[in-house]
């Protein structure tokens, strides 16, 4: 069977060493004669899977000693709700900043459980830029400042961390984590679901400083406190041992390949690649982003005749380059750029762009 070059949005392409290495351990894991999704989660191979798997992110990220890794279920979208629960006291204000899709959604989900207010947006300016640092209205007494260092629907994204202050900073790292370097120290908490530079659904990691664990929060039950998912090393209830085990041959594969700078400057030199295609088209093919705001990791563009779109679509598809629509909600073109999407894909995408412009005129 041949493999197709994939640039889903999510879930997106994983490796193929990763892959290949899940095939191979499907049937007998590590010499047990079991799957590795048939074990006890609490057994001695798991438990020393799962340790392997932080050890790992947290040599590739340098996550400082003080903050607790956890691995836990329900992607980025239940953490939306998780966030102002575990984080602020009822009613307490938390500051949002919003540049997409995902950051909308967060405020609406945070919304039940603290007093919301979106301190910056880039709504009217249809998220095709981030909103000036200097107009942003945030407060010191806020729970926390929460925003979305990627949108990957609109393809924007912040290409360094911002100030704050002394407020906490909380980040949805979804479409960004593993990308390239980022100082975690920045941060109050990152947590990213895995489906996009991680490994499969059904798995979100989440990276917390301490003292934000120690806060006093709302009354919930005990499955929905970031505590007691760290007090128990995020085996409270059964995990996605499928999705943990991934996760860890992804951050192998990662260490392999020279950690994340190396892997930024892959990412940088795919990005670049496809810009510049796009750019040098003569107007046949256009990004509506703001340059100083594109993203690596989810570039939207748009053929100068939407008519051709279905054509563009199909004969991609029949070319091996899977999953280029973009999302219902801006249309046109969408090419996702994650660690697993190699260059060689970018590279055979560029020339299927031009070879298509020439054809179609």
């Amino acid at each position: 069977m041949s493999r197709v070059f994939n640039f889903s949005a999510g879930p997106a392409a994983i490796p193929q060493p990763v892959l290949e290495r899940a095939r191979a351990e499907l049937l007998d894991w590590n010499g047990t004669g079991a799957s590795v999704m048939e074990l006890s989660h609490r057994g001695k191979d798991f438990i020393a899977l799962a340790a392997q798997a932080e050890a790992d992110l947290r040599e590739l990220m340098a996550i400082p000693a003080n903050y607790r890794v956890l691995f836990l279920q329900g992607g980025a979208t239940l953490q939306f709700p998780l966030v102002p629960m575990n984080f602020a006291r009822a009613g307490q204000r938390a500051d949002y900043v919003v540049t997409g899709h995902w950051g909308e959604k967060a405020v609406r989900e945070a919304a039940p459980y603290a007093d919301v207010h979106v301190a910056a947006s880039s709504k009217d300016d249809h998220y095709l830029k981030l909103p000036p640092r200097e107009r942003w209205d945030l407060s010191p007494s806020s729970a926390y400042v929460h925003y979305t260092p990627n949108e990957t629907i609109h393809g924007v994204e912040f290409h360094d961390v911002p100030d704050v202050g002394d407020v906490p900073l909380v980040a949805d790292m979804s479409s960004s984590i593993l990308s390239g370097p980022v100082d975690v120290s920045r941060f109050a908490m990152i947590y990213a679901g895995a489906q996009k530079n991680i490994g499969p659904s059904g798995l979100v990691v989440a990276i917390i400083r301490d003292d934000m664990l120690s806060r006093a929060t709302q009354p919930m039950a005990k499955i929905f406190s970031y505590a007691e998912h760290a007090a128990n090393d995020s085996m409270l209830n059964t995990p996605n041992t499928w999705g943990w085990y991934l996760a860890g041959l992804t951050f192998g594969w990662l260490k392999e390949q020279g950690g994340l700078a190396a892997i930024d400057a892959t990412n940088q030199r795919k990005a670049s690649t496809l810009y510049a295609a796009i750019d040098g088209s003569g107007g046949y093919y256009q990004c509506p982003v703001e340059p100083g705001a594109r993203s690596r990791m989810n570039v939207p563009f748009t053929l100068h005749d939407p008519s051709l779109d279905a054509a563009f679509l199909a004969e991609s598809l029949d070319a091996g380059l899977l999953a280029l629509k973009g999302h219902k909600a801006v249309g046109g073109m969408r090419a996702s750029l994650y660690n697993a999407v190699t260059l060689d894909a970018v590279q055979t995408l560029v020339a299927f762009m031009s070879d298509f412009a020439r054809r179609h005129g």
